[in-house]
């Protein structure tokens, strides 16, 4: 299906020359038709992040909307869902994190660097879908970069030393920042139990056999075959040149409003620039293994 062949009542407002679009004339409270799923994953393959206002949904209505995606995923591998009856749903609470995005200046949280979520695992998820629940007044955007774009205009000769290496992907080094907001253990028990993974630097979608970028500021540890100082200067390279603003939007959040993007082609970043309290539900898609240009690398 085309992105300008809509289902009747729809229409789509890109955003930016790269990334993003609102889809308008959707109500996400009700099951999608095959049709109608349809054409959000092809605005999805087309624009990687897609938005919704103005959607009054529940968890259960949100966990509906994201299984026309695919097979959900548990909350996070490290923390549990939002309930007993919503294993899928992973609220990010600022009241959660005393010493990060809810106090201004006092602290940090992953969320605020910039990452593409849960690139420490095997098989990261293929989609997100993000709902505002309590949205400050003031501040906490979420920002989104195209990694297709920044493979794409790369010069060619970096792009083919690219196409070549292989980064490692560890949580430990994230999370372990935040020991101390784990007074029980449990979550420095889960995290013992994950082990680093090899990921492709550029990977290939699997839907559109687009080549991306797939390192992160957040879970990428390091780039195999290189000493430490060329890897950190080959990643820094790279995340400041996926971050230039002709390849980000910047989403100012309203009540109600829902996100969805593909994780195999964005990073993302939620700006720590507020005071009042910031509630949101995330739900993940299950993926499959990168692989890169050259295929699998195992």
């Amino acid at each position: 299906m085309r992105v300008d062949d809509l289902p009747a009542g729809w229409s789509i407002e890109p955003l930016t020359g790269t990334l993003g679009a609102v889809l308008h004339g959707v109500d996400l409270s009700h099951s999608l038709t095959e049709r109608e799923a349809a054409a959000v994953r092809s605005a999805l393959l087309s624009y990687r992040v897609v938005f919704f206002r103005d959607q009054q949904i529940t968890p259960v209505q949100q966990v509906q909307f994201a299984r026309t995606l695919g097979t959900l995923t548990p909350a996070h591998p490290l923390v549990g869902g939002l309930d007993d009856d919503h294993p899928e749903v992973l609220q990010l609470d600022s009241d959660d994190y005393p010493l990060g995005v809810g106090n201004r200046g006092k602290g940090t949280s992953y969320n605020n660097r910039w990452h593409t979520d849960v690139t420490f695992s095997a098989t990261p998820p293929a989609f997100a879908v993000l709902a505002g629940r309590v949205i400050p007044r003031r501040g906490g955007d979420t920002l989104w970069a195209d990694l297709v774009d920044a493979y794409e205009t790369l010069s060619t000769p970096i792009q083919r030393l690219l196409d070549d290496l292989v980064a490692v992907h560890d949580a430990s080094a994230t999370f372990n920042r935040f020991r101390n907001e784990d007074p029980s253990g449990e979550q420095r028990a889960k995290l013992a139990q994950l082990q680093p993974v090899r990921h492709p630097v550029v990977r290939v979608h699997p839907e559109t056999g687009e080549r991306g970028l797939f390192v992160n500021d957040t879970f990428t540890a390091a780039i195999e075959g290189l000493s430490p100082a060329e890897s950190d200067a080959l990643l820094r390279l790279l995340y400041e040149h996926t971050i230039a603003p002709e390849r980000v939007v910047r989403w100012h959040w309203r009540e109600g409003d829902v996100a969805v993007w593909d994780n195999r082609s964005t990073a993302h970043y939620a700006a720590a620039d507020y005071t009042e309290r910031r509630v949101m539900h995330r739900i993940t898609v299950a993926g499959d293994r990168p692989v890169g240009v050259h295929g699998s690398i195992d």
